[in-house]
């Protein structure tokens, strides 16, 4: 992490090895859906399920109609809908549904995430504070010291070309810092696990994105 930063400065590293870790956890989640009791209907529905029907299901549904199940062939497709999520609605695109909420960056992992924040605010209510705020790493002798190869810190003054360059040569460090900043932000601001209460007050819940790290 001080010194030998290699993978991190390399351009296709970071894309290969998300890849790959999104492909673990594909296949994990696919063992985890096998053990649900749920997998006997969803395997007998993909095989009864009438292709004709849930493709013109799908074609209406891209022109923005409002459809709604009139016969029996209708209601197992919505059915099936239900069970999987699919960006084409056709039966060789379609991905289980269970499977991706496990692969971080799928469109189902964000719409698990906007279900769980949802939930939080039926929960607790609605949030008394939406902040917005974006530490400068270009800036930041700590963030600059995380995107070089120097392993003893000193925070000298850097051209600002030169700032800029280290950042963008190295995005782990960039992700590093803004994850330091977050949680120094959640404790010392907000008063989380802190002997503390928060500038705003007692803080009563927070959401914290789930985003995919690689070391």
């Amino acid at each position: 992490m001080y010194f030998d930063k290699r993978f991190q400065v390399d351009q296709y590293f970071l894309i290969i090895a998300f890849n790959q870790e999104q492909i673990k956890s594909s296949t994990s989640g696919g063992f985890l859906i096998a053990e649900r009791r749920s997998f006997d209907d969803i395997t007998e529905r993909l095989l009864s399920i009438d292709k004709t029907t849930i493709s013109d299901l799908a074609e209406r549904l891209s022109k923005g109609e409002r459809v709604q199940p009139t016969n029996d062939k209708e209601t197992s497709c919505f059915q099936l809908l239900n069970d999987l999520h699919s960006g084409s609605c056709t039966i060789s695109d379609v991905t289980i549904y269970l499977i991706g909420s496990h692969v971080d960056g799928s469109i189902t992992n964000k719409k698990y995430m906007r279900n769980e924040i949802w939930s939080l605010i039926a929960y607790k209510g609605a949030p008394s504070w939406f902040i917005t705020f974006a530490p400068a790493d270009v800036q930041h002798p700590i963030c600059l010291y995380y995107a070089n190869t120097k392993e003893i810190f000193k925070p000298d003054i850097l051209p600002k070309d030169e700032r800029a360059k280290l950042i963008a040569n190295n995005p782990v460090a960039g992700a590093r810092f803004v994850d330091m900043m977050v949680k120094l932000f959640i404790k010392h601001v907000l008063g989380v696990n802190s002997d503390h209460d928060g500038l705003y007050g007692n803080t009563a819940a927070y959401y914290v994105l789930k985003i995919s790290a690689i070391e």
